[in-house]
């Protein structure tokens, strides 16, 4: 089996050889062109590589980007681990100095010198050099019993240079001493601790001189260079960081922040000093320790330790009262201060502004809600006093002298006043990944604010108190009159669709860093983002929500009296039969009154939505839509005419013809005649006809060419405008042809 398995392992490597030399053939020939094999495979264009470099620059960055959020995740196990390290190489080097000191003791008493093993002190080197007086001593002998004196004058006189010089010279005299032998066991010994003695000494000297904070930085760098050169790396880069820490700390005793004070002043000057200390540490660790894993490993921790004192200290004496007084302007201000300084070292490789953000975040968002709360109390407190009527910003407000004036009512102006502010302040919160939660919140708001129009229709105070009973709904000033209605459907459309996502744009930077809504800039769609798009379309979507509410009341006040009867009934066709008279034919009663209201709803949005006749006509067209789709939709109406006691008979059947075709034709006319319009009467004609014909007669045969109607129609519409002649020559109003017309219908149609 074993041979099988080899022998299957070696067919796909040989097989692989195979390809491989047949893959090397081309370059193995003499006519093989460098240029040409080149040019064949490189085909593509300057665009191309263009796209090509830019592809592999993204890449690299989101590489880079993946690398870090990598190395941050497991970044606590990594310190934990390096630190673990350095502490065991620590211990094996105290072990390795103990076996040393081992291995001399053991040499020693096998000559027979006795070693005291606690430690051997100054005096028995000079005690041993002594027993040797009466014999000549050589000039190591000499040296070794003048060398530790001559240390400690260094040492006394601060000479750190001279001192680490000596200490080189003296362990390489031992070394040298040791393998030839030259010394005795007991003066190598001795001369050993002395050494050692003396460089912990010196080493404790540099430590506490590096902690002073009057050590300036060239002093601090000599002397932690010197304590790594006495072999105590790990000591020495601790105590490089706990001196720049030291300093800073001593620095930071004039800060004191006040409760009058600015809090971004105090920001300002706090991170100037926490972040420069942390740079400056930086630097020395690098030039002195170089990219050495320990201690990169170790300056992060420091570094991060630092940070998230320094977020404590602001949060508690700047980012707090701001929060909590709803600055969002002050609380982004002091974040986007610290940001800023904490940027600059990732230069260095230390990136700390995540650190920054898990402390800074929650309460800038603490800022960032209670500013949106304020907006939507403010302006629901505007919308009680409202008079709905439409009128410029008010003389000496920001806006009044831009270049945009555009009419809203009170409440709406302080409306966009408020975000127009909001968006001012939260400018720098880019920084903080906190755009998508701004937008989000001021939908929330913006939500509210038409929720608030809803209710300041008359016709929503009956389903109000229907669907929220014993809810406290806030007080809205109704909105009487239909200009009044109207005005709330501007005040919600011009800010959906022009004010809110042109105030939003100054969340949007592009490429080079200048804001989507600077005004030296072109038309704003090619660079609005997917997000606000989406966020525009969502605003239109809350805005038909109030025109569905207003054409919903519209209509229910054609179709339905103050006392619940309904004006659209089917008796009022199937009545037309049994006058026994000629009919003067015209529309129906309550198309009349819809052609009415839809012209003077046109009159009143022609000086309302300027700019936005779009808005206007779709309003228009949602209207007629309502009241059509409520008749095909009325189930009694259709069981009365095709199951009722009476049919629907050849006047009836016209006269409901007559008035679908005016509905279509008026629509037309004023170019809101939509499909779904268009299909809702051709699907009440199509059900009347299927009833007429359900008696046995033949609907075409009762029903004129569609001239007949149309003559009436566009007749109808003259009059009902006011654009005939009466007899005596004067030309009617609206108003009195409406009503002669009603008085005329009533007496042809029979009551209702």
């Amino acid at each position: 089996m074993a041979a099988k398995r080899a022998r299957s392992k070696a067919t796909p490597t040989k097989e692989n050889g195979v390809r491989v030399e047949e893959g090397l053939s081309l370059f193995k020939s003499d006519k093989f062109d460098a240029d040409a094999y080149v040019q064949s495979k490189c085909s593509i264009n300057e665009k191309d590589i263009k796209q090509l470099c830019s592809y592999l620059l993204d890449l690299k960055r989101a590489s880079a980007e993946e690398m870090r959020r990598s190395v941050y995740a497991n970044y606590p196990a990594f310190i934990r681990t390096s630190k673990e390290i350095s502490d065991l190489e620590g211990e094996l080097s105290s072990i390795r100095n103990l076996l040393s000191t081992q291995a001399t003791l053991i040499h020693g008493l096998a000559d027979g010198v006795k070693i005291d093993d606690d430690k051997v002190s100054d005096e028995s080197l000079a005690n041993s050099l002594l027993n040797f007086e009466d014999n000549d001593l050589s000039d190591l002998e000499k040296w070794a019993a003048e060398f530790p004196d001559h240390l400690d004058a260094l040492l006394a006189e601060r000479r750190v240079d001279e001192a680490l010089a000596a200490f080189d010279e003296g362990e390489i005299l031992v070394s040298q001493a040791n393998e030839k032998q030259t010394l005795g066991p007991s003066v190598l010994s001795s001369l050993q601790f002395a050494i050692s003695e003396r460089k912990q000494k010196l080493a404790d000297q540099l430590a506490k001189a590096a902690c002073q904070p009057s050590t300036r930085g060239g002093e601090l760098r000599s002397a932690i260079a010197a304590l790594k050169r006495l072999g105590d790396g790990p000591r020495a880069h601790t105590v490089l960081l706990d001196a720049h820490f030291q300093r800073y700390q001593y620095n930071m005793q004039s800060l004191r922040p006040s409760s009058t004070s600015y809090g971004g002043a105090y920001t300002a000057a706090l991170s100037q000093l926490v972040f420069s200390a942390i740079s400056q540490a930086s630097s020395d660790s690098l030039g002195i320790f170089g990219k050495e894993p320990a201690y990169s490993s170790e300056l992060v921790t420091w570094a991060t330790k630092q940070t998230e004192a320094f977020s404590l200290l602001v949060k508690r004496h700047a980012l707090a009262s701001s929060a909590a007084a709803g600055g969002l302007r002050a609380a982004a201000e002091c974040a986007q201060i610290a940001l800023g300084h904490c940027s600059l070292l990732e230069a260095r490789g230390l990136s700390l502004c995540p650190v920054l953000l898990k402390h800074f975040k929650p309460i800038v968002e603490q800022a960032l809600e209670a500013n949106l709360k304020r907006i939507e109390e403010n302006t629901a407190a505007m919308a009680a006093a409202d008079d709905w009527v439409l009128t410029y910003p008010p003389a000496g407000s920001r806006h009044a002298s831009t270049a945009f004036q555009n009419k809203l009512t009170s409440s709406a102006h302080r409306f966009n006043l408020m975000v127009q502010d909001f968006f001012e302040d939260v400018g720098p919160l880019l920084s903080m990944q906190l755009g998508s939660k701004a937008l989000e919140g001021l939908f929330r708001v913006f939500n509210s604010y038409v929720d608030v129009l809803i209710r300041a229709l008359p016709g929503s105070i009956e389903e109000e108190e229907a669907n929220f009973e014993g809810s406290c709904s806030k007080i809205v000033q109704m909105a009487e009159t239909e200009a009044n209605q109207l005005a709330l459907l501007a005040n919600a459309s011009l800010l959906a669709d022009e004010l809110l996502p042109r105030a939003a744009m100054k969340l949007s930077l592009d490429q080079t860093g200048h804001r989507t809504d600077d005004p030296r800039r072109p038309s704003d769609r090619q660079n609005r983002n997917p997000e606000q798009r989406e966020w525009k379309r969502r605003l239109l979507s809350t805005v038909d929500k109030l025109k569905d509410a207003f054409c919903r009341q519209h209509a229910l006040d054609l179709i339905f009296t103050e006392e619940g009867d309904s004006h659209l009934s089917a008796d009022m066709y199937i009545n037309i039969d049994g006058i026994g008279e000629d009919v003067d034919w015209f529309p129906s009663l309550i198309f009349q009154e819809l052609f009415a209201k839809l012209n003077r709803m046109a009159s009143l949005a022609a000086d309302m939505f300027v700019g936005r006749e779009r808005f206007a006509t779709s309003l228009l067209m949602r209207l007629t839509e309502t009241v059509i789709l409520w008749l095909s939709g009325d189930q009694s109406f259709w069981d009365e005419i095709e199951e009722g006691p009476r049919p629907l008979g050849p006047l009836g059947l016209r006269q409901l013809y007559l008035d679908m075709k005016f509905v279509v034709c008026f629509a037309s006319q004023g170019r809101y005649l939509s499909r779904n319009l268009h299909r809702g009467t051709n699907e009440i004609i199509s059900k009347a006809l299927a009833a007429f014909t359900a008696t046995g007669m033949d609907p075409y045969s009762e029903l004129p060419e569609d001239d007949w109607f149309n003559d009436i129609c566009v007749d109808a519409m003259e009059r009902l405008s006011g654009k005939t002649k009466g007899n005596n020559g004067e030309v009617n109003s609206p108003t009195a042809s409406v009503s002669a017309q009603s008085v005329s219908s009533a007496r042809s149609h029979g009551s209702y």
